[in-house]
């Protein structure tokens, strides 16, 4: 029976592998390499490298989206035909049924988090890569202009005896321009050292490796005791300053979320938790936990179509496939929702990320709890 029923759910699947990541790299990135090609000049053969470099990704999104559309074809057809009906008359439970396809889901499940964690970011990423260098190929692949890090620090006060946390500024650090070397036009505000807070304005400045510390060239410093006095202002022509390197790992940080796997996004995730800019901290751990629970989308939707296919009824392939784009929009227009409101702060990253994966499932098991009691 297993054979039998990951027979007729393979060819499916593939159909609906090729099917929507087509149409989604059709839609996302062939019609703007299109305009490129007429608009920019982009070589034909430089838009086909970048669209292939860009299928990992939307095959990624295609994997469970297939799953759903081959459980529902499967077992709507296996439905209508009567041969589930069979199989139940030999003692088959429903619920053994529908773990072929649960089981086939895990599989893929295995397959996309590969596809989502090595290949699709490293592809991606490369594809843009080539793309900056087709197009201005005098572009740095860093940030140039407007390099900004705060960095913040926690005190503890008491307000009508009770302790309240209250965050503060500790030292911010900006720089008009980076040139890949260099910093240009710095200005630092250190606040670390309590009862004495400490401006540098200098013409520019780069990382030291060998000794860890920056060099700054050609500037002023002015100390500014407890009282807002100045205590000392001197000017300079070469002075080595201690501050972190992170100033300059996010100047040549060049990568978006989509080109980041796991590892690459939690080294962000300790550079954005330095400069302390919340935002940016919950964005990047709602999609940190979505590396996790967008592939796992695949059980979800294998559960939600076995369950669904198996109710009697006689439906044909068409009315299978707009099932299955009615609940893959809804269910992505919930994730989206979910993954907002866990960057707003108003769920936590984990129930931002999986909560639809949660609800799917309990909904798949509640259709197949109701299948299974008739």
């Amino acid at each position: 029976m297993d054979r039998y029923l990951i027979s007729q759910l393979i060819p499916p699947f593939l159909f609906g592998v090729g099917l929507f990541s087509s149409i989604s790299v059709t839609v996302d990135a062939a019609f703007d390499l299109m305009r490129k090609i007429v608009e920019s000049g982009l070589p034909a053969s430089t838009a086909a490298q970048v669209f292939l470099l860009r299928m990992p990704e939307f095959i990624v999104l295609a994997f469970p989206m297939s799953i759903l559309l081959a459980t529902l074809m499967t077992y709507s057809r296996l439905s209508s035909e009567s041969e589930l009906v069979a199989l139940r008359g030999c003692g088959v439970s429903v619920y053994r049924i529908a773990i072929t396809a649960v089981l086939m889901s895990f599989l893929v499940t295995i397959l996309a988090f590969v596809f989502n964690d090595q290949v699709a970011p490293a592809a991606k990423y490369q594809s843009t890569q080539i793309l900056e260098q087709a197009l201005k190929s005098d572009k740095p692949s860093f940030k140039q202009e407007n390099i900004f890090y705060p960095e913040y620090k926690t005190l503890r006060t008491k307000e009508n005896g009770k302790e309240k946390k209250e965050k503060i500024l500790s030292r911010l650090f900006y720089a008009d321009k980076f040139d890949g070397k260099r910093m240009k036009g710095l200005t630092i505000i250190d606040r670390s050292t309590e009862g004495l807070n400490q401006i540098v304005v200098s013409e520019s400045g780069e990382w030291n490796a060998k000794e860890n510390i920056w060099d700054f060239y050609n500037g002023t410093s002015y100390l500014v005791g407890a009282d807002r006095s100045y205590n000392n202002i001197f000017r300079f022509e070469h002075q080595k300053v201690e501050l972190p390197r992170t100033p300059l790992s996010l100047a040549e940080q060049s990568r978006d979320y989509g080109e980041m796997n796991i590892a690459q996004a939690l080294e962000q995730l300790e550079l954005e938790r330095l400069a302390g800019d919340e935002q940016k901290i919950r964005k990047l751990k709602v999609r940190i936990q979505q590396k996790f629970s967008v592939p796992f989308v695949c059980v979800v939707f294998g559960l939600v179509g076995s369950a669904m296919g198996t109710i009697p009824q006689r439906t044909g392939r068409g009315t299978s496939f707009g099932v299955s784009v009615m609940i893959i929009f809804t269910f992505y227009l919930f994730s989206s929702i979910a993954s907002a409101l866990g960057i707003a702060g108003v769920l936590s990253p984990f129930l931002a990320a999986w909560l639809p994966n949660f609800v799917g499932i309990a909904i798949g098991i509640f259709l197949l709890m109701r299948v299974a009691q008739r």
